[in-house]
């Protein structure tokens, strides 16, 4: 049998390609710095995941929490119902509210953050059900916060990459931290990049704005070094050629690697990378990890 064709080098930058050389390597450690001190910043926010203090799963049946003022409860439609006792407020939408009060039905993922005094009390829907998580700034979780152990940054886990579209975006389910709920999340394709000699090909799931993404994936560290069940991280829009940067530098932690009272989406089973990805966020110390 003949030799096959040798097949045409691939240029730098290519997904399937040899990776960019950063043009300075400096600069991209203080670029990285500064994301990093912002995303720690985010994530001790007074309100924000460290703050929680319980998650209630509601039903039919009223009930009251010694962290939450009212009685909550769902009805058929899946809306949830409070009711508060003489002196309990809540504030909804900036308009205080008293007696009884309705929060209408929520889309899967969706929540709203009514306030009492220093607490927000996020009402969600989750998997289908109706949640309740308040969040106090003094939650010893938060106030005891002192950071997220980190691989150094290194331009080489910054792979060049390429969007590839789905001929329509596609409703994926994925499980979750929470046994038996799952989570529904709408992919429009797939980003490709490669690593150790290899092509990877991770689903990629809507971000947070216009023509961003996000991944879910787990690797070789995972439960080593990093936390075991998941890591995200963002991608920027891909540009008019299909091209992205898959910057493992900034795979981050879900909420669920510092605390019990979250219900975070597992990777696809197409979204656990064989090898080991030793950049990014690493095993909170709230799990365990050391600096």
């Amino acid at each position: 049998m003949p030799n096959p064709t040798p097949a045409p080098a691939r240029p730098e930058g290519h997904p399937d390609g040899p990776p960019e050389t950063h043009p300075d390597p400096e600069a991209f450690a203080r670029d990285w710095r500064a994301w990093h001190r912002e995303r720690e910043r985010s994530l001790a926010a007074p309100h924000g995941f460290l703050a929680i203090t319980s998650m209630r799963w509601l039903t039919p049946e009223p009930a009251r929490f010694e962290d939450a003022p009212g009685a909550w409860s769902t009805d058929d439609d899946g809306a949830v119902l409070v009711t508060l006792a003489d002196g309990e407020t809540l504030t909804v939408d900036g308009e205080p509210v008293h007696g009884r009060h309705r929060f209408d039905a929520l889309a899967d993922g969706g929540s709203v953050f009514p306030v009492s005094g220093d607490l927000v009390i996020e009402v969600a829907r989750r998997g289908g059900q109706a949640l309740l998580r308040p969040r106090d700034p003094a939650n010893p979780l938060r106030t005891g916060f002192t950071g997220t152990p980190v691989f150094a940054p290194d331009p080489a886990w910054a792979r060049p990459g390429r969007f590839l579209p789905f001929d329509a975006p596609r409703p994926v389910r994925v499980g979750a931290v929470v046994e038996g709920l799952e989570h529904v999340l709408e992919a429009p394709g797939q980003v490709a990049f490669d690593l150790d000699g290899a092509t990877h090909r991770l689903t990629a799931f809507n971000g947070g704005r216009p023509g961003a993404l996000f991944v879910l994936f787990t690797d070789a560290t995972s439960g080593v070094s990093t936390y075991a069940a998941n890591r995200s991280l963002s991608i920027e829009p891909p540009d008019a050629a299909g091209r992205v940067t898959v910057d493992f530098n900034r795979a981050v932690n879900l909420p669920c690697a510092y605390t019990d009272l979250a219900t975070c989406p597992l990777p696809p089973c197409e979204n656990r990378l064989a090898p080991a990805v030793e950049a990014g966020e690493r095993l909170p110390r709230e799990r365990g990890g050391t600096p």
